[in-house]
């Protein structure tokens, strides 16, 4: 077995570590949501928790993990008589991304049924993560369906399996912790909210910060035994503080004050539902009982609302999680106190004590500056070169609106998702086939016909069913996919006139709230001056997208050939990483060619390799004006796609019907 890195040799993130202790002392909290760049130490600081939670005393033989002083009377390897147990440690259970729902939740004992005729289940993770820690490592990729049974899960302490005709209910409350990377693309507002906390973390910019991790890394790898042994005291200690505030907890009073600031402050910041007010209740009370102490105080109050409200108030989908602190100080200045009031913020402590905030190491603190763009990381586009004379700075784009749906003709079998139709391992069932290679979800009433006419000629005597491998049929089931979005904006001369460009991003912007929502991939090609450059390539960050189209200055000549080329390469890349996942390119553009020789025979010639490849497009016609040339539409002919004005684009506009991309006819465009 190997050796865990001790959480208390981490080096700095302090609200991490002080979130996740709160858990351990309150599993009532819901959780913790761990926001972050890579290399942060997320997955080291969560795994290393699992060595300070106390042995659990379970039934033997209990494949529920059942307290045998509380068994589950419906715990399905039950009735449990009460009686002594046995010790074990608690567990971590990782719920891989690319896990199905029968893995997560149960299902059917597939070989007791076919042989014996016995209706029997196969306890999923959930089961086993009871009483222990379930850790999903970039939840932010799994599927929706995923999210939504493991968060229901998590709510209600309870998992309910539904297979087959067997109904099962089983006892489901442990610690959840997620951690993500926001660059990867982000959770939807309602699965945040079903988080308890969440933290963002970052590295130290401090030089003897960093020193010190590395040099307790490489101590660490060179005998993890021994690295762990130096920390086993204090390890010992966190461990013991637990237990004592697991036992404190109950004596814990929160009074009418600290309620009315809790609400007060759930009121200032505009978050939806109660869940928020219960949220900071249940972490201010863990607080002070991680302090030692039996009243809430307002300090508790304040670092409780710096924990669990960030990801819950209001916000557009591309503005960054955050809290004005500020505003949180008016507020428990107004309702009853400050932060202030209390001059004995407890035992020190990993991440503080109680509910003082840890002081700033470089780490984030609560606010949203840790999650903006930082220098050289792409905030900006970097300047074309040969962009010309003329260039103008970068405009503020339009107010966004509700696009029409856009989406992929035919049926895919790409990632799950929102937007086109496909073959997916978790839409509803539309028929069955033999399986090709594994059999990854058996259609269980296809396989019993299939079996049914052979067993008399195969000797049945008994209750159970024979079954052969030819007999086994696999579901096939139609949902959605979600797609790679290219955005091939033009950013020339042209399409500065007329104040275009705000129009244009607005557009832009629409289209890629839409992509979030969607659950689709983005990327976004520009061209202007001279040449064509990729501002950022396909990736899940719908709102990396945003900032770079933000900074996107326009200027110089249309190199419209030069941008559908560009295009055409991304994409050919992207095939190679991910074969199943279809494209649709989305083109802004008034159609202009200049620059070059022959530039209009050139885009043509670009435009028909997509239309060769059957790469679905739709072409944005951003000609305005009384007078239209009609040239955004002559390249939707060469594309093989469509053409559609902005005004169009609008899914509350005239023409706002869902249409198919390549189901519109250009034919008015080019007449």
């Amino acid at each position: 077995m190997s050796t865990l890195y001790p959480f208390t040799a981490i080096v700095g993130q302090d609200d991490l570590r002080l979130a996740l202790l709160l858990n351990a002392v309150s599993p009532s909290v819901g959780g913790v949501l761990v926001r972050g760049e890579k290399g942060t130490a997320k997955s080291t600081t969560v795994r290393a928790l699992t060595a300070l939670l106390p042995e659990l005393v379970v039934v033997p033989g209990c494949r529920f993990s059942c307290d045998p002083a509380a068994p589950d009377p419906g715990c399905p390897d039950g009735p449990h008589p009460l009686g002594t147990g046995v010790k074990r440690p608690a567990r971590m259970v990782e719920l891989p991304v690319g896990a199905s729902e029968d893995r997560l939740v149960g299902a059917m004992d597939i070989e007791q049924a076919l042989t014996h005729g016995v209706k029997a289940v196969q306890p999923g993770l959930l089961a086993a993560a009871h009483r222990g820690v379930l850790y999903v490592d970039e939840v932010n990729l799994l599927h929706d369906h995923l999210v939504d049974l493991l968060l229901d899960a998590a709510a209600m302490g309870a998992s309910h399996v539904e297979r087959e005709g067997v109904s099962m209910r089983h006892a489901a409350r442990f610690l959840l912790v997620g951690t993500m990377n926001p660059e990867e693309g982000e959770l939807r507002p309602q699965l945040l909210d079903r988080f308890g906390l969440t933290v963002e973390v970052a590295a130290s910019r401090e030089p003897d910060q960093r020193v010190e991790v590395v040099r307790r890394r490489l101590a660490y790898d060179d005998d993890p035994a021994a690295f762990a042994a130096r920390w086993a005291d204090e390890e010992a200690a966190v461990r013991a503080r637990i237990v004592a505030a697991r036992e404190l907890l109950p004596q814990v009073r929160l009074g009418d004050g600290a309620l009315r600031q809790i609400a007060a402050t759930c009121a200032a910041f505009e978050v939806d539902g109660m869940r928020a007010d219960i949220v900071m209740a249940r972490t201010a009370t863990a607080l002070a009982a991680w302090a030692g102490r039996t009243d809430v105080l307002a300090e508790d109050v304040r670092q409780a609302a710096l924990l669990a409200l960030p990801h819950r108030r209001r916000r557009n989908p591309f503005d960054a999680p955050g809290l004005d602190e500020d505003k949180l100080d008016e507020t428990l200045q107004e309702f009853g106190g400050s932060k202030d009031d209390d001059p004995d913020p407890g035992p020190d402590g990993p991440g503080g004590g109680g509910g003082q905030p840890a002081p700033d190491d470089g780490g984030p603190q609560g606010d949203d500056t840790a999650a903006q763009p930082k220098a050289g990381d792409g905030g900006g586009e970097p300047q074309p070169s040969g962009a010309g004379a003329g260039e103008q700075s970068a405009v503020r784009a339009s107010e966004p609106f509700r696009t029409k749906v856009l989406s992929v003709p035919g049926l895919g079998e790409g990632a799950a998702g929102r937007r086109s139709r496909a073959r997916t391992e978790h839409g509803r069932t539309i028929g069955a086939r033999r399986p090709r290679g594994s059999l990854t979800k058996l259609h269980l009433a296809a396989t019993v016909r299939a079996a049914a006419p052979h067993q008399r000629s195969r000797g049945r005597s008994g209750p159970g069913l024979v079954v052969r491998r030819d007999d086994l049929r696999q579901a096939t089931r139609e949902g959605r996919e979600g797609n790679l979005v290219l955005f091939v904006v033009d950013a020339s001369g042209s399409m500065a006139a007329r104040q275009r460009m705000s129009a244009v991003k607005g557009a832009v912007l629409s289209l890629l709230l839409d992509a979030y929502q969607r659950r689709d991939k983005v990327g976004l090609v520009t061209f202007r001056g001279r040449e064509a450059q990729v501002a950022l390539p396909p990736t899940s960050s719908v709102d990396a997208a945003a900032v770079r189209l933000e900074s996107l200055p326009t200027g110089g000549r249309t190199p419209l050939a030069a941008g559908l080329l560009k295009a055409h390469e991304v994409l050919r890349i992207e095939r190679l990483r991910d074969p199943a996942r279809r494209a649709l390119v989305v083109v802004l553009t008034d159609g202009r060619a200049t620059g070059g020789p022959e530039p209009v025979a050139l885009a043509g010639r670009a435009a028909r390799l997509f239309a060769a490849e059957g790469t679905a497009s739709v072409v944005v016609d951003c000609e305005s004006g009384p007078v239209r040339l009609g040239l955004a539409g002559q390249l939707a002919g060469g594309l093989g796609g469509t053409a559609v004005t902005l005004d169009e684009l609008r899914a509350d506009s005239i023409a706002g019907l869902v249409r198919d991309v390549q189901g519109i006819s250009t034919s008015r465009r080019t007449a």
